[in-house]
C-alpha cells in the first residue's frame, strides 16, 4: 500500500513538499534560533550597541542588513515560487510538471536562470536604448518597493509609514509605468497595442483596489501597514467585510495582468504583448516581477484582512510570526494560481464592463455604506473598548457583516434581474428568426 500511494505523481509531489518543509523547519531550528537567540532577533542595533558596537555604526549596519534582507527576500522566494506555480498548474491540467532536473525537478527554476543567462541579448535598432534597458529594473523594482512598508512580525518592518497604504498605491502604480516603457521603447507595434491595453487596464482597476483598500484603513483608523495588522487582534477584517477583500483580491490579480485578465500579453492576438522584443534576462526580469507581485498581492491579503502576523506566541517568537504571515500569503496564492488555472481569458469589452459595471458601483456603495455603519457604530456605544478582545468586536463585526450580506443579496437580485431580461430577449429574437419563414418576411 506504501508504494501504490508514493508511485503516484500526485504522492511524490506530497511527499517532497514534506521533505521540503521538514528541512526547512530543522534549518530555522538547529541554525537559525540559536543565531538569533538573545533578544538579538528583536533589536539587532542594541545587541550589536552591548557587545562594544558604536551606536551609529551598529544602526547602519542594522539598516543595510535589513535592506539587503527586504530586497533579497522576495527575489529568493520567487525562485521556489517558479516551480510550486508550474507544478499546481501541471496538477490542474493533469500533467506531470518539471521533475526532471533536482529531485521532483525542484532544481529546474535555476536550470532556467542558466539558460536565460545563456541567450543572446538583442536591442531592437529603432528602439529607444535608455528607456528599453531601464524598463524590466523598474518593474522589479516596483514590486521589490512594497515590501519596505511589510510588517514580518511586531518587531520587524522595513519602515512604519504613517500613509503605508497610499505608499503602496503610488508605488504599485510604477509597474504600469514599467509595462508602457517596455511598450513604446520598443518600437513594436504588437508591443504598443500591449501599452495601449495596460493604459485602459491597469490604471481603470486601481480606482475599485483604492476603494476596497479604504475600508482596512477606515476601520483601523490608520493608513500605517503595522497600525493595520494591530487592529485585527480581535477580528480579522475579511470577517467584517468580506465584499472589500474579494474586491480587493479581484482588482489585484487585475493589476498584475495575471489570467483571466492577461490581456496586455495575450498571445494569441498580441505574439508576446508588451514584451515581445526582449530576450534572455531582460525577458526574465519581466516575469520575475510577475510572480513576485503575485505573491506580493497575497502578502498585502494577509496584512490587510486576514491578521498579518498574528497568532499564537507572535510576540514571544517573532519567527513564528513570518510564518504566520507567510502561511496567510501562500494561501491567497494559491487561489490566484487556482483562478488563473481554472478560469479563460476575457475579452477586452468583458474586462472593462466587469470593472465599471460592476466593480467600481459595487466598491463605492460598499465604502459609504461601511462609513455609514461605523458612525451609527459610534454613535450607539457598540465600538469595541479594547480593539484586541474578540468578544469586543462581535457587535461591530454583526453589524458590518450584515451590512455586507444585504448588499450582497441586492447585487445578486440586480444580476439576475438583468440575466433574466437578456434570456427573454434572445427568446424573443429567435423566435421573430423561426416565424420569419412561415410568414414570408
Amino acid at each position: 500500500m506504501f508504494r501504490s500511494v508514493f508511485g503516484t505523481a500526485i504522492g511524490r509531489f506530497l511527499f517532497g513538499t514534506f521533505i521540503l518543509l521538514a528541512i526547512v523547519s530543522a534549518t530555522v531550528y538547529f541554525i537559525v534560533t540559536p543565531l538569533l537567540s538573545g533578544g538579538c532577533i528583536n533589536d539587532l542595533a542594541q545587541c550589536l550597541t552591548q557587545s562594544g558596537w558604536d551606536a551609529g555604526a551598529a544602526e547602519f549596519l542594522t539598516i543595510v542588513l535589513g535592506v539587503m534582507g527586504v530586497a533579497t527576500f522576495p527575489l529568493l522566494v520567487t525562485i521556489l515560487l517558479i516551480w510550486v506555480e508550474r507544478k499546481f498548474a501541471a496538477r490542474i491540467q493533469d500533467r506531470v510538471g518539471p521533475n526532471r532536473v533536482g529531485p521532483f525537478g525542484l532544481i529546474q527554476p535555476l536550470a532556467d536562470v542558466v539558460k536565460l543567462l545563456g541567450k543572446e541579448d538583442l536591442t531592437p535598432a529603432g528602439a529607444d536604448k535608455l528607456v528599453f534597458n531601464t524598463a524590466p529594473v523598474v518593474m522589479v523594482m516596483s514590486v521589490l518597493l512594497i515590501w519596505a512598508v511589510v510588517p514580518f512580525t511586531p518587531y520587524h518592518v522595513g519602515v512604519d509609514l504613517e500613509i503605508g497604504a497610499l505608499y503602496f498605491v503610488a508605488v504599485a502604480s510604477i509597474g504600469t509605468l514599467s509595462v508602457i516603457m517596455a511598450s513604446w521603447a520598443s518600437n513594436n507595434k504588437y508591443a504598443l497595442l500591449g501599452a495601449f491595453r495596460v493604459v485602459a487596464q491597469l490604471i481603470s482597476y486601481e480606482i475599485p483596489l483604492a476603494m476596497a483598500l479604504l475600508i482596512p484603513v477606515m476601520l483601523a483608523g490608520s493608513m500605517s501597514m503595522v497600525g493595520i495588522v494591530e487592529a485585527q487582534a480581535g477580528m480579522w477584517f475579511m470577517f467584517v467585510s468580506p465584499i472589500a477583500a474579494f474586491m480587493f483580491f479581484i482588482s489585484s490579480q487585475a493589476e498584475t495582468g495575471r489570467a483571466p485578465f492577461d490581456l496586455i500579453e495575450a498571445e494569441s492576438e498580441l505574439v508576446a504583448g508588451f514584451n515581445i522584443e526582449y530576450s534572455g534576462m531582460k525577458f526574465a526580469m519581466f516575469f520575475a516581477g510577475e510572480f513576485m507581485h503575485v505573491f506580493t498581492n497575497g502578502v498585502l491579503m494577509a496584512i490587510m484582512f486576514t491578521g498579518g502576523w498574528w497568532g499564537p506566541f507572535a510576540y514571544e517568537a517573532p519567527l513564528l510570526a513570518v510564518f504566520y504571515l507567510l502561511g496567510k500569503a501562500f494561501f491567497w496564492y494559491l487561489l490566484s494560481l487556482l483562478m488563473r488555472n481554472a478560469l479563460p481569458r476575457v475579452r477586452i469589452d468583458q474586462l472593462m464592463a466587469i470593472n465599471w459595471k460592476f466593480l467600481v458601483p459595487i466598491s463605492i456603495v460598499n465604502l459609504l455604506m461601511t462609513a455609514l455603519l461605523l458612525r451609527l457604530i459610534q454613535e450607539g456605544g457598540l465600538s469595541p473598548e479594547n480593539a484586541s478582545s474578540f468578544v469586543d468586536n462581535i457587535p461591530q463585526t454583526l453589524i458590518l457583516l450584515a451590512g455586507n450580506v444585504v448588499l450582497f443579496g441586492i447585487v445578486m437580485t440586480l444580476l439576475r434581474g438583468r440575466a433574466r431580461g437578456e434570456r427573454m430577449t434572445d427568446m424573443v429574437v429567435r423566435e421573430d428568426v423561426e416565424l420569419a419563414p412561415a410568414t414570408g418576411d
